[in-house]
């Protein structure tokens, strides 16, 4: 797992020592922030909770600390949120990062294009992958088609690799076959991701593990993930859960003795998984069968709540 953090009253100064990200990790989230200009009903970001609340690092640390990462065979740094680009130095950290890291971008693209492309070329966006680096999210719910898509072909004629992408949902059958009817008529790859989580009653999703989410009764077990997951304010985490509700960080990114230690870490929330953590999908290769985490010993809670308190 990921360890050794520093007291939180200690200023986040900038430290120059490497991050070794470990071979078989197979993403990096970086969370600008977990503010959204959206708000959509069946956000999956909600589903085991989300505290809102924090202070993010400011554009130069972003820098600093981005660039300490060593990662393996091309493994690219995926900006994301909420929506990363209402960080106030979002064009300037995609500038910052060095060129020999990849970099991927979730984004439901509501800013101006034309500013983008101003300032970060489509080069930081092209490696060899079989999808898109830039994957915008469609919600009908709240988003307009047209002018969205006015603004993915003008990215992709610019040469940036972006498709869209959507949650599939009964609901919005019509919009999400209109978009996908579009989409491929200008030549941009749609893809429709399953809904997660527990929506109207009804549980969806593919799960590896019976009873991770939306259960009555919370369990402990032993958990390990394959993902280095950091959060606006550089606190590292297991998993979505601990991040979204800010529980249990395993360090701090800016600290200067900061390292991955990969193993097993005892957890009190089985039963409120994030759906993103233990969802049966395709890894970064697009082999299916990949769960970003990997949990074993379930059984009873075996948490005080003193112990619960101070988590």
């Amino acid at each position: 797992m990921i360890g050794n953090s520093r007291p939180s009253s200690e200023p986040k100064m900038p430290s120059h020592n490497k991050i070794i990200v470990p071979s078989h990790f197979n993403y990096i989230g970086i969370f600008l922030t977990l503010g959204c200009n959206l708000s959509c009903s069946y956000c999956i970001n909600y589903l085991s909770g989300l505290d809102k609340l924090r202070r993010p690092l400011n554009t130069e640390q972003w820098i600093d600390v981005l660039n300490r990462l060593e990662v393996p065979n091309g493994l690219p740094l995926t900006i994301q949120g909420g929506e990363p680009s209402i960080h106030p130095g979002f064009f300037k950290i995609l500038q910052g990062i060095r060129e020999d890291l990849k970099i991927d971008l979730l984004t439901n693209l509501q800013f101006d294009v034309d500013e983008f492309a101003k300032h970060v070329s489509p080069q930081r966006f092209i490696r060899e992958a079989p999808y898109a680096s830039i994957r915008v999210s469609y919600h009908p719910e709240t988003m307009d088609l047209p002018p969205l898509l006015d603004k993915i072909y003008k990215l992709h004629k610019l040469g940036y690799p972006i498709a869209l992408y959507s949650v599939e949902i009964d609901k919005y059958k019509s919009e999400l076959s209109m978009a996908k009817e579009m989409t491929e008529r200008l030549g941009i790859t749609f893809k429709l991701k399953e809904l997660l989580g527990e929506f109207d009653g009804n549980l969806h999703g593919d799960m590896l593990y019976e009873g991770a989410v939306a259960a009555k009764e919370l369990k402990s077990c032993e958990c390990k993930t394959s993902e280095l997951l950091v959060s606006p304010e550089a606190e590292v985490y297991r998993c979505h859960h601990d991040l979204y509700n800010r529980k249990f960080r395993t360090g701090d990114i800016t600290a200067s003795n900061f390292k991955i230690v990969d193993e097993y870490r005892t957890c009190h929330f089985f039963g409120n998984c994030n759906p993103c953590d233990i969802k049966i999908k395709n890894n970064r290769f697009q082999k299916h069968g990949h769960t970003s985490v990997t949990i074993k010993n379930i059984r009873p809670r075996d948490i005080t709540q003193r112990e619960e308190t101070l988590a």
